[in-house]
C-alpha cells in the first residue's frame, strides 16, 4: 500500500488541497533531511563560511562612512593619512576575505550537492527496483524515467548554485538590515517599513510561482511520458498510422509546456518592477529623511551615504533570489515527485522473519486463494489447486480467465488478497527471497534482453556460470546454431532490446537464461508465442527433455505446447472447469475438446 500522497494515481496533478500540500512539504523535507543529516559536518563548515563572509561583505559601508566622517577630516585637517591607510587597508581585507571565503564556500556546497545528487540518484534506482511488479505496472516507464532525469537535474541546478544565491542572499539581507539598525537606527526603520509592502509583493509572488512551478513539474513530465512511449512503440505507431495523431497530441502537450512556462515568465514581470519600486521609494525616503538630518548637524554625511549603501544592498539580492525562486519552486515541485515515489511502499514486502528453502522440490498448492487487483476486481475467487512436485501443467483458457494472474502468484509479483500460496508446504510470503527467486523462474512472451553480449544475458540467473554450461544451455533449447551464426558469436552485443536478434531468437536466448537458472518451477506464459511453428517445434524435444523432473506450468494459446504436460487446467472466470490428461481431455466433450477441435481444423 502506498503511503505518499501523489503516489502512483494522483502523482500527475496540481489541484493539490492545503492540505495534501502541507503533507507534501513535509515529506519532502523529511527526504531532504535525511540526505543531509550524514552531511552535517559539512553543513556546518559551509555555514560558519557563509556567515564569516557575509560578516565580512556587509561590513563596508560601515568603513566608508568612518573613512569619509574620520579619517578624510584627518587629512585635511591635520595632513594625518594614518587613519585613511588604515581603513583602506582594513577594507580591502575585509573585501578580499571575503571573496575568498565565498569561493571556499561554493567548493564546499559543490562537495556538498555531489554528495546529496549521488545518495539521491541511487537511492531512486535501489527503491524503484525493490518496488513490487503493482508499481510498475501502472506507473509509466515515461513517469520514472522523469524522475531519475528531468527532476534530479532541477533539483542538482538549484543545488549547484541557485541554493547559494539563495542562502548567501537571505543571509546577506538579514545581516545588512541588522547592521543598518546598530548604524543608524532612524534609516533602519524605513527599511523596516519597507518591509510591509516586500512582504505581501514577496508572499504573492512565492505562492503563485509555486502553483505555476508544479503546474510546469506535470506538463513537464507528461511531454517526456508521451515522447519516451511514442519511441518505445514506433513500430505500432508506423503500423497504424499514427504519426499524424501523435503529432498533435506531442503539439498540444508542448504548446501547454510553453503556456504555463509564459505564465511564470509574466509572473515575474509583474514581480520584478513591484521589487524595484518598492526599492526606490526606499532609498528616496532614506536619503531624504537623512538629508534632512544632515543640514541640522545630527548625522555625518559619511552615515548617510553609508545607509544609502545598506538600503541598495538590501534590495539588490532580492533580486537575485526572485531569479533564484524560479528554480527553487521547479525544484521543489521536483523534490515533490521524487519524495513520492520514495515514499511508495511495496505491495509484495519481504519477509521479517524468512523461512530457508535451501533445496526445493517443487510442489506448488494454492488454498483457498483469493486476489484482486487495485481496481477491486476479483480475478481468482476462492482458488484451490494442487500441483505436485515434478508435474507439468498446462492452463488453457480465454482471454482474462485468470492464467497469467496465476502464474505471477506463484513467482510472486502479487501476494494473494485472501488464503496462501505454497512450495513445499512453505508460505511464499515467508520464503526467502534468494530462495524463491532460485527456485521459481517465469519465461514471458516478452523476452528482454539487457544490454552486454549474448553469453550475458543466458548467464543472467547464473551469474557464475561457465562458457561450457551457456553453450550446453543454448544448445539445449536450440539457440546454440544461430548464436554461432551471430557476428561475434556468444560475445556478440544484442545492444538494447535485443537489436541485433529477431523476436523469435531472443525468446531462444530467454528459454536458454531460464534453463541454464535450473528452476525448480519453471513458467512459461505464453513464451512460444514470438517462435513460428518450425521454431515451436524445434523446441518441442528440448521442453520434454528440460521439464523432466521439474514443476512446470505452461500458459500457451497454441495448443500444440500443451501436448508435453502432463495435466491440463482449463480456466474459466478464475475457476478451474476441466482438470485432465491432455489425450482424456481431447477425447471428451468438453471446453477443451471444442478449442483443440478448433485448432485442428485451422491447420487444415
Amino acid at each position: 500500500m502506498s503511503t505518499g500522497v501523489i503516489g502512483t494515481s494522483g502523482e500527475d496533478r496540481s489541484d493539490y488541497t492545503r492540505a495534501e500540500s502541507r503533507a507534501i512539504r513535509r515529506r519532502s523535507l523529511r527526504l531532504l533531511g535525511s540526505l543531509l543529516k550524514p552531511l552535517w559536518r559539512q553543513l556546518v563548515l559551509a555555514a560558519v563560511v557563509l556567515v564569516v563572509s557575509t560578516v565580512l561583505r556587509v561590513i563596508g559601508p560601515i568603513l566608508i562612512a568612518i573613512g569619509i566622517d574620520r579619517a578624510l577630516p584627518a587629512v585635511i585637517e591635520a595632513n594625518d593619512w594614518m587613519p585613511t591607510f588604515v581603513i583602506v587597508a582594513v577594507y580591502l581585507v575585509a573585501a578580499f576575505g571575503g571573496a575568498a571565503l565565498i569561493g571556499w564556500y561554493v567548493v564546499v556546497g559543490a562537495r556538498l550537492t555531489q554528495a546529496v545528487m549521488l545518495e539521491l540518484r541511487i537511492r531512486i534506482f535501489l527503491h524503484t527496483q525493490r518496488l513490487s511488479l503493482e508499481f510498475h505496472e501502472s506507473y509509466t516507464s515515461g513517469r520514472i524515467i522523469s524522475r531519475q532525469t528531468s527532476d534530479l537535474d532541477t533539483i542538482r541546478e538549484l543545488l549547484d548554485g541557485g541554493l547559494n544565491e539563495l542562502v548567501s542572499g537571505v543571509l546577506y539581507g538579514a545581516f545588512t538590515l541588522i547592521a543598518l539598525l546598530l548604524w543608524d537606527w532612524r534609516s533602519g526603520l524605513v527599511l523596516v517599513a519597507s518591509g510591509i509592502p516586500l512582504y505581501f509583493l514577496m508572499r504573492w509572488f512565492y505562492r503563485r510561482s509555486q502553483v505555476v512551478y508544479r503546474e510546469s513539474r506535470v506538463v513537464s513530465a507528461k511531454v517526456i511520458v508521451k515522447f519516451v512511449e511514442t519511441m518505445t512503440g514506433v513500430r505500432a505507431v508506423k503500423a497504424f498510422r499514427k504519426e499524424e495523431r501523435n503529432d498533435d497530441e506531442f503539439g498540444d502537450l508542448s504548446g501547454q509546456y510553453r503556456e504555463v512556462n509564459m505564465r511564470a515568465i509574466r509572473l515575474f514581470g509583474a514581480f520584478e518592477p513591484g521589487l524595484l519600486a518598492i526599492a526606490a521609494v526606499a532609498v528616496a525616503v532614506v536619503l531624504l529623511w537623512g538629508g534632512i538630518r544632515v543640514a541640522d548637524g545630527t548625522l555625518a554625511i559619511g552615515v548617510l551615504l553609508s545607509a544609502v549603501l545598506y538600503v541598495r544592498n538590501f534590495f539588490a539580492p532580492l533580486q537575485e533570489i526572485a531569479m533564484v525562486l524560479n528554480t527553487y519552486q521547479s525544484a521543489t515541485a521536483a523534490l515533490e515527485k521524487v519524495s513520492g515515489v520514495l515514499e511508495e511502499e511495496p505491495t509484495v514486502p519481504d519477509p521479517t522473519n524468512p523461512v530457508d528453502l535451501w533445496t526445493a522440490r517443487g510442489g506448488i498448492r494454492f488454498e483457498g486463494v483469493e486476489f484482486g487487483y487495485g481496481d477491486g476486481r476479483v480475478v481468482l475467487p476462492d482458488f484451490s489447486l494442487d500441483i505436485p512436485a515434478g508435474q507439468t501443467v498446462a492452463l488453457v483458457g480465454t482471454t482474462g480467465a485468470g492464467k497469467s494472474t496465476l502464474a505471477k502468484l506463484v513467482s510472486r509479483f502479487y501476494d494473494p488478497t485472501r488464503g496462501a500460496v505454497t512450495l513445499d508446504g512453505v508460505d511464499l510470503r515467508s520464503l526467502h527471497p534468494k530462495d524463491l527467486r532460485r527456485a521459481i523462474v517465469m519465461v514471458t512472451q516478452e523476452a528482454y534482453l539487457f544490454s552486454g553480449t549474448v553469453a550475458d544475458n543466458i548467464a543472467l540467473g547464473k551469474p557464475d556460470a561457465t562458457m561450457d554450461e551457456i553453450r550446453a544451455a543454448a544448445r539445449a533449447v536450440g539457440a546454440d546454431a544461430f548464436i554461432e551464426r551471430l557476428p561475434h558469436g556468444y560475445d556478440t552485443d544484442v545492444n538494447k532490446r535485443g537489436g541485433r536478434v529477431s523476436a523469435g531468437q531472443r525468446q531462444l536466448i530467454s528459454f536458454a537464461r531460464a534453463f541454464l537458472a535450473d528452476p525448480a518451477v519453471l513458467i512459461l506464459d505464453e513464451a512460444t508465442a514470438s517462435l513460428d511453428i518450425p521454431s515451436e517445434r524445434q523446441i518441442q524435444d528440448a521442453l520434454q527433455t528440460l521439464l523432466a523432473d521439474r514443476t512446470a506450468i505452461i500458459i500457451a494459446h497454441r495448443l500444440s505446447t500443451v501436448a508435453i504436460a502432463d495435466r491440463v487446467l482449463v480456466m474459466e472466470h478464475g475457476r478451474i472447469i476441466e482438470d485432465d490428461t491432455p489425450e482424456a481431455l481431447i477425447a471428451g466433450t468438453g471446453k477443451f475438446a471444442q478449442l483443440h477441435s478448433a485448432w485442428r481444423e485451422s491447420l487444415v
